[in-house]
């Protein structure tokens, strides 16, 4: 479908208002149960920032910001930092509600299971098959491999509640 076509869809405005030109999708949230086991999950195997913490006590809870980006480029000073991360698109933000990692019985929805709700967020990658072997070597679970059912340029890995991360390469392969 041509992006004319697109643009001709019920329901879909052809031009945007002049007043959203500066809108930035900013973030993602996820609850999260062990924020170590997700933060390494998204930092070590996927290659995520830790880019700002947020500690609310009284609330028993606490916020982590990642993104895809080289450290270098995360403001050392708090201030410029925050407005920077406010500015940027993909950002990912891990809810991490304390105490929920010591409850055996305790798991979030991951919206793939009945009822179905939330899907999945996805990461571009240069070459799939070199991160699906270092995904595999890893130990990480897949939902998906390459080789699994008809969509053989896809894969799905699943974080450690669960949470289905898409993996595509922006080029055939």
């Amino acid at each position: 479908m041509s992006l004319q076509d697109l643009q001709t869809l019920p329901g879909v405005t052809a031009q945007p208002d002049a007043a959203t030109s500066q809108f930035v999708f900013n973030h993602t949230m996820l609850r999260v149960k062990d924020i170590k086991l997700s933060l390494d999950f998204y930092t070590r195997v996927l290659g995520f920032s830790l880019v700002e913490k947020r500690d609310f006590p009284e609330a028993q809870f606490s916020l982590y910001f990642l993104a895809l980006v080289d450290k270098a480029q995360i403001p050392a000073d708090d201030a410029a930092r925050t407005e920077w991360m406010k500015s940027i698109p993909g950002i990912l933000e891990l809810t991490h509600n304390h105490g929920t990692e010591d409850d055996a019985a305790f798991a979030y929805h991951n919206g793939n299971t009945d009822p179905r709700g939330f899907g999945h967020i996805c990461i571009s990658v240069p070459d799939i098959r070199a991160a699906c072997e270092r995904f595999e070597a890893l130990g990480v679970n897949f939902q998906k491999r390459l080789t699994d059912g008809r969509m053989k340029n896809i894969a799905f890995v699943k974080d450690p509640d669960d949470y289905w991360v898409e993996i595509i390469q922006p080029t055939e392969f």
